[in-house]
């Protein structure tokens, strides 16, 4: 079953204990939140060379245990982890636990996560700050908050400003935006671009986001047995044909090496749809010529760094983000407490994280800050993203989130795959979308398509 954690645990594991211990496990699938924790964290004091533990002032030592996404890989050992939780020696129980939007309510409705204001401790007061829909996708059926996230991530469309000036013939946000304000328009660039030997999105699934952010209903309906398509997502699916067929993309697939190499400087690609983190933590490396661990600089002269600018896009829209759970059955409550407090909670080190980072952080009064301030960025070509990224996130609905988003989104993208690259015809893709949903959700036992 889906919920698989959804089981009957013992009271000893749902309450949390009073006693601190001296070891802080934190489990997570890359190092993303490890780097924010050490740099960030007040309390930390020492590093381990290789990264592998932390030490904070107290004594306390963290203990990082990464395992990579890849194949379900990282549910699938912390699933383990938990369901051997309360066996588990005290200084092996699992403390905080990271997890991603597409699987949230999974840990979420589950009793493997703490109450963040009965068990845990932290205040309305404290969670003032934060953007709501953060915590509305943490928020269990039954009304608690369940998980905190140091990030907000609104999505942009982030394009080349040179390319937009030779299809366009200019690359200013304002115009730029004017010109892709919806999806007619967006189609209608991108044939431009075409005829001006430019792709204008890299791959298949490029635009999914956008369009599955904006459906009128959750994947599944009220019955708890009906996947429900919305029309949303054909026009994703009717669009990705045509681009596909006309030239307008490059054929890539989300993350492949073709993706990554169009947004370098031998890319032809005029933009990407990103979100937050995308801009800082993904499209600014792949834009250097020679990468910062071969000695690279992030400036301007380095690849194409400078020559990406962001605007609205056709859509609002939201991608990713990571939630940071309290893992019931941990000794270490109030250490748990003083990090979500420090890294989720407090203005000044949010504020921080962005202006060092370009990050868009999870306090709405330090963005409104940046946003109104003269803060640029030297990687966009000096535009203050934050300011588009703060009127973005006021517009992120999270109320068609559902525990079975990230399976039915994999799903539906790779069947349709097959209909692009002409190997199926339409119907073909839709019925091997049905069969997947069989093999995956057996509980699933009827899909209704768009008229």
């Amino acid at each position: 079953l889906l919920l698989c954690l959804m089981m009957v645990v013992p009271a000893t594991l749902a309450s949390a204990e009073t006693a601190e211990g001296k070891v802080l496990n934190i489990w997570c699938w890359n190092d993303e939140f490890q780097s924010r924790f050490n740099a960030y964290y007040p309390e930390v004091k020492e590093i381990a060379k290789d990264k592998s533990t932390t030490t904070l002032n107290d004594g306390t030592i963290v203990k990082w245990t990464i395992n990579p996404n890849e194949g379900n890989n990282y549910q699938n050992k912390l699933d383990e982890a938990l369901r051997a939780q309360e066996s588990a020696a005290a200084d092996d129980k699992i403390d905080i636990f990271l997890i991603e939007a597409d699987y949230v309510l999974k840990y979420v409705d589950s009793p493997y996560t703490l109450d963040v204001k009965a068990d845990i401790g932290l205040t309305d007061e404290d969670l003032g700050g934060q953007y709501k829909y953060t915590q509305e996708i943490a928020t269990s059926a039954d009304g608690k908050l369940k998980a905190v996230t140091w990030q907000a991530t609104p999505g942009l469309f982030a394009y080349r400003r040179s390319i937009a000036k030779d299809v366009l013939g200019t690359d200013d946000p304002d115009a730029v935006q004017e010109a892709l304000a919806d999806w007619d328009k967006f189609n209608a660039v991108a044939e431009q671009a075409a005829a001006k030997g430019y792709y204008m999105l890299s791959g298949y699934d490029d635009a999914y986001r956008t369009f599955s952010n904006n459906v009128s209903a959750p994947w599944v309906a009220d019955d708890g047995e009906t996947v429900v398509v919305d029309a949303n997502l054909m026009k994703w699916v009717d669009q990705t044909k045509l681009y596909t067929d006309k030239g307008y993309n490059h054929k890539s697939s989300l993350w492949d090496a073709t993706f990554a190499a169009d947004q370098g400087p031998t890319g032809k690609v005029f933009g990407f749809f990103y979100s937050t983190w995308g801009i800082n933590f993904t499209l600014l490396g792949n834009s250097l010529e020679t990468p910062v661990a071969e000695g690279g600089k992030e400036e301007v002269g380095n690849g194409i760094y400078g020559d990406y600018a962001v605007c609205e896009g056709p859509q609002p829209y939201y991608w990713g983000g990571t939630w940071i759970c309290g893992a019931a059955g941990s000794d270490n409550i109030e250490t748990i407490k003083d990090v979500m407090q420090k890294l989720t909670c407090d203005e000044a080190i949010m504020k921080q994280i962005t202006m060092d980072t370009q990050d868009y952080t999870n306090n709405e009064k330090a963005m409104e800050e940046i946003a109104n301030s003269d803060y640029a960025s030297d990687f966009l070509g000096g535009q203050n993203h934050i300011a588009l990224f703060a009127e973005a996130a006021k517009k992120i609905d999270m109320s068609n989130a559902g525990p079975y988003d990230q399976g039915l989104n994999e799903s539906f993208q790779n069947a349709f795959k097959d209909y692009f690259t002409g190997n199926v015809d339409e119907d073909t893709a839709k019925a091997n979308f049905e069969t997947a949903i069989k093999e995956k959700y057996p509980e699933l036992t009827d899909v209704v398509w768009p008229a």
